[in-house]
């Protein structure tokens, strides 16, 4: 531990490969107990279709934050659902962003409105890969991820080293990022220290002072240890402290001077117009309050695990967590402050009954509280504060069936007993008090040495709890906001996937259908106030998508994806944004002369924009329509490095190469209603332009 205590003090004060679809998941974060009990098949956990992210793979892509890793994942669209304060979710299977669950090793680790907020800002320094599990309960542990499940596992550490890795480029963008790893003599304890800032500026694609895409300003340090206190116990303990602040609108340094003097600017009122000729693309001329979002988010994150082999046949992984999210944030003159916290326990067994059984069971608990206010709002006639109790108790079994060497099929069942409860004196008694079962059965089967199916059947739930997840609602809460929310959302998903798997190529298509009752939605009463409220209607969306690997020698590897998702009219009409239909990719890593070229081209078909509801105008007398059809496009990232030495390179690169950005090339997001009001929503095409960058990565 000699080179790691240094090292840590240091950070502190400074604060690719493919995605392969073949592999199966094993939890392998630390050696020792962990990888023992791994490699014995002992922790083994599912054998559904999964996607993996490599370390070396976030690196190539030039990756800031979990939303810039994972955008282009074959089944993963990261939507932006606002101009101004750039929110970000994360779909997957075509589902809504409030349909992912996040985890951290494991472990569920976010809130319901860090699911809004927080995927820009967690760091993906650290990161030793990502696994991307489709369909709904997934996860034993998060049956409410009804889309599927991001699990974030931290890097292992083989080594005593620090990794630093330093860039600049256009757009005010700046990363600073560091780890530092240290492994005890006797190799039972490991630590891992992770510090990252980031930043891009404000960008405004037609120049007008009003900016498409936010600033966006974050710092993460996290902490990590393992322990094998003998030879069948280990402890992991992991820290984080995360620090964002977003904001957008009025241009710093062009319509607005500071962040601060943005929301003091209040006090001068409304002006008379907002663009020169009340029009989006002219000028804009009003008070900078008018169009401002900032958004203020502090997050700390604390879990432990305990891993206890008990005997040869049985094992129990017995784990704590808790999370604290605090929003501060400013919508155009409305204040909102949220602080969500939430407590997560859990005890899992795997009994390995005999050699065609393993049975995985246990229990978990969720308790979740956040309390919003907003000064603004208090005195509105139809407010109700968003406050909320969530609690879960959850009882699973599974059983992973191995009857011979090319079947292997596992069938899961959870028990849960939840209860919402919206807290404002207004909403008395508990919305929602049901007890669930959801089932799920993964089947896989190895038809010959290059072929394998696999299927999946699962039922999933959640219960929709804040507005910040169906849409961005307190745009309009000058009026006030309502709930009508008594049902949780059920869903019902199937997914089939064929994997060809040679030498040298690697093709899988898959195709997957979900149905969801009783989907969250943002509408309005009739007297124009919002209203978070379900569709009576069932939802449903299918899912087809291809993907191939070819190496054409040792230089050369070529990668595609192929995805197109249909949605049913009731689920068109539960979109703020218009979600892509259809997506393609085709990137490549090559090798020449010491250096390496990753280039990647990805293409995004047209759609009518009305049938997900859009109309809008550029001018307030309703006379310049908005278009209707969002044309398709392309954008391309390229990255170059050279390795230096064996610890030092350079890199420089760009993404969205050909600055293809919305604003500029496909109409501007911010739009008037048919009566002249305000909005920044009518989003359909690339946010952000070209970004280029240059920067070093150094190893000791």
């Amino acid at each position: 531990m000699a080179l790691l205590f240094p090292t840590l003090a240091v950070l502190a004060s400074t604060a690719s490969a493919p995605i392969s679809e073949q592999q199966e998941v094993e939890k392998i974060e630390v050696k020792g107990v962990r990888s023992r009990l791994i490699e014995s098949g002992a922790l083994k956990d599912d054998i559904s279709k999964t996607e993996l992210l490599s370390e070396d793979y976030i690196k190539n892509t030039q990756s800031s934050s979990l939303a810039d890793a994972i955008k282009n994942a074959i089944g993963i669209r990261v939507s932006n659902e606002c101009a101004m304060c750039g929110a970000k979710r994360i779909m997957i299977n075509g589902l809504k962003g409030e349909h992912t669950n996040v985890l951290v090793d494991g472990i569920p680790m976010h809130t319901m409105i860090s699911g809004f907020y927080g995927m820009d800002s967690v760091a993906a320094a650290g990161i030793g890969r990502i696994e991307i599990a489709r369909g709904a309960g997934a996860s034993l542990t998060t049956p409410e991820a009804i889309g599927g499940t991001v699990n974030l596992v931290t890097s292992d550490p083989s080594e005593e080293k620090v990794e630093l890795d330093i860039a600049a480029g256009s757009n005010g963008y700046r990363l600073v990022s560091g780890m530092a790893t240290g492994i005890s003599e006797d190799g039972r304890t490991k630590a891992i220290l992770i510090g990252q800032y980031d930043n891009k500026d404000q960008f405004d694609g037609d120049k007008n002072g009003v900016s498409e895409n936010p600033a966006l300003t974050n710092q993460s340090l996290t902490l990590s240890l393992s322990h094998d206190i003998d030879y069948s116990n280990n402890i992991r303990v992991r820290l984080n402290q995360t620090q964002s602040e977003v904001f957008g609108g009025p241009v710093l340094g062009d319509t607005a001077t500071s962040v601060s003097a943005t929301l003091a600017s209040v006090n001068l009122g409304e002006a008379d117009s907002l663009f020169e000729g009340n029009d989006v693309r002219n000028r804009y001329v009003g008070n900078a309050w008018e169009t401002a979002e900032w958004v203020k988010t502090d997050r700390e994150e604390a879990s432990i695990s305990w891993l206890h082999e008990v005997s040869s046949r049985l094992n129990v992984t017995s784990s704590l967590a808790y999370v604290d999210h605090t929003q501060d944030s400013f919508y155009e003159s409305t204040d909102y402050y949220a602080e969500d916290t939430m407590f997560y326990t859990s005890i899992r067994f795997n009994y390995d009954l005999n050699d065609k059984h393993l049975l995985t069971f246990g229990i978990d608990q969720r308790k979740e509280e956040m309390r919003s206010a907003s000064a603004a709002l208090e005195g509105t006639e139809n407010y109700v504060s968003d406050s909320f109790d969530y609690d879960t108790t959850g009882l699973y079994i599974q059983d992973t069936w191995l009857p011979n060497e090319y079947f292997e099929a596992s069938a899961a069942i959870r028990l849960d007993q939840i209860k919402a409860d919206f807290v404002d004196p207004s909403k008395p008694g508990v919305e929602i008090d049901k007890t669930i079962i959801s089932p799920r059965v993964d089947m896989r089967y190895f038809h010959n040495e290059t072929l394998t199916s696999r299927l999946s059947f699962g039922q999933g739930y959640r219960a929709p709890l804040s507005f910040f997840e169906s849409d961005h609602g307190i745009l309009d809460s000058g009026k006030g906001f309502l709930v009508e929310v008594n049902q949780p959302e059920r869903s019902k998903s199937a997914t089939y996937s064929l994997s060809y798997e040679k030498e040298t190529l690697t093709v899988t298509a898959s195709a997957a259908h979900s149905k969801v009752d009783h989907l969250a939605t943002l509408s309005e009463n009739e007297e124009g106030t919002p209203l978070l409220t379900q569709l009576a209607e069932t939802a449903a969306v299918t899912a087809i998508d291809i993907s191939a690997n070819y190496q054409v020698n040792d230089d050369l590897t070529i990668y595609a994806i192929a995805e197109q998702y249909h949605y049913d009219d009731t689920f068109k009409a539960s979109f703020g944004i218009a979600p892509i239909e259809k997506r393609a990719t085709i990137s490549s890593d090559l090798h020449f002369k010491g250096w390496e070229i990753i280039s990647s081209a990805t293409w995004v078909a047209s759609r009518d924009l009305t049938e997900y509801g859009y109309e809008g105008f550029n001018d307030t007398q309703a006379q310049l329509a908005k278009p209707t059809t969002a044309e398709s496009y392309i954008t391309v990232d390229m990255k170059v490095s050279k390795a230096m030495s064996e610890t030092f390179t350079l890199y420089f690169g760009a993404s969205n190469l050909f600055d293809y950005n919305q604003a500029e090339d496909m109409g501007s997001p911010l739009m008037f209603d048919a009566e002249g009001g305000y909005d920044v929503v009518y989003i359909h095409g690339p946010l952000r332009g070209r970004m280029v960058y240059a920067g070093l990565t150094y190893e000791f």
